[in-house]
């Protein structure tokens, strides 16, 4: 597998699916790597140049993307094979070689069961419309988070459903709903450019696969505000800084009208951080979740956000629970261990009392 010349696309994806890997990543001068269950481990110790990562990733891009790596220096892009899954691929440069990073993604949409999350997440699929924010650091699973919620609802209800991704990622098929999946740079310009014409589109739900600057988290309010269910994803920590990203991204003159806007929308915020299960051997998710009553909507419009933590945990009979709180469960349940657990919660001490 170090040298790369003599393989297939479909035999990387192949053997991706064969050792369980969720990614893959493909550096000159070091062998490939794959992360199974979150740890990384090396495929072999041939080590990989530029032309064997080129001769086999290369040939997937079009003519346009071949421009974006020169000019720009990487470019996203996915393929899939039937029945098996997809891989979503960034291919960049660094050091003047190139380098590729792939993420598998199955061919069916997991379950709710199968992601171990917790019921009152996907109550927010049943929502007619506002904004739900699903956030998290790189490979915390909001895209598949994202998916299962679409799922959810193609199963559920007659709804138009239009997704933007950069690239598309899982595959739908038509449920009870029809879904439309578009990618940015194949199927429109960008999210911003897609979110300010898909009003015409005459869709019920839409899917933002990132919010990622201010024009489309501006377009994405909007399309809440009037009435469209919008799910989106961020790459935020917790719920008070989820609020604060959003908000701080428009000028200092607009941000009132922003906190006013936030507050009568936001629907919910799933934050969420990915362990080993230390049971069964797979992945479980730690999960915050803010649904926002009358005090926590008060705390986004007057600018008193860091109040909010503070509410999540008095909403437990809501649903509401804080991450060092979803971290203390699983540890007390035997299913993350201590150390796991004290690495990535957001208040150390403070989880440590949680499960003295």
């Amino acid at each position: 597998m170090g040298d790369l010349v003599q393989w297939t696309v479909d035999e990387v994806l192949d053997m991706v699916i064969k050792r369980g890997a969720s990614d893959m990543i493909f550096v000159a001068g070091a062998p490939p790597v794959i992360w199974v269950l979150g740890r990384m481990q090396p495929v072999g110790s041939d080590r990989l140049n530029h032309d064997s990562i080129a001769n086999c990733f290369l040939p997937l891009l079009s003519a346009d993307q071949r421009e974006r790596l020169d000019s720009v220096g990487d470019v996203d892009l996915s393929f899939g094979k039937a029945g098996v899954g997809r891989l979503r691929v960034n291919v960049h440069r660094q050091r003047g070689t190139l380098s590729v990073a792939c993420r598998f993604i199955p061919q069916e949409v997991p379950s709710f069961d199968t992601l171990k999350l917790p019921l009152r997440v996907r109550d927010l699929a049943d929502l007619p419309h506002g904004l739900v924010l699903i956030t998290g650091g790189a490979a915390t699973g909001k895209t598949t988070t994202l998916a299962a919620l679409v799922n959810h609802i193609n199963h559920n209800y007659a709804y138009h459903v239009i997704t933007l991704e950069d690239p598309v990622e899982f595959s739908f098929a038509h449920g009870k709903s029809i879904i439309e999946q578009r990618e940015v740079g194949q199927d429109c310009e960008s999210f911003a450019s897609a979110l300010r014409h898909i009003v015409r589109q005459r869709p019920d739900v839409i899917l933002v696969g990132e919010m990622r600057d201010l024009e489309t988290i501006s377009a994405a309010l909007t399309a809440a505000e009037i009435g469209h269910l919008v799910l989106a994803s961020l790459h935020t920590s917790n719920a008070t800084e989820t609020v604060n990203r959003i908000i701080d991204i428009f000028p200092a003159n607009q941000q009132l009208q922003v906190r006013v806007q936030l507050s009568s929308i936001l629907q919910g915020v799933v934050c969420q951080t990915l362990f080993r299960d230390e049971c069964d051997g797979g992945l479980i998710p730690a999960v915050e979740i803010m649904i926002p009553n009358p005090a926590i909507r008060r705390a986004i419009r007057d600018s008193e956000t860091h109040l909010i933590i503070g509410m999540i945990e008095m909403g437990k009979a809501a649903g509401m629970q804080t991450i060092d709180s979803a971290i203390a469960e699983l540890i007390s349940a035997g299913k993350v261990s201590l150390a796991d657990g004290l690495a990535k919660a957001a208040n150390p001490e403070k989880l440590a009392r949680l499960v003295a």
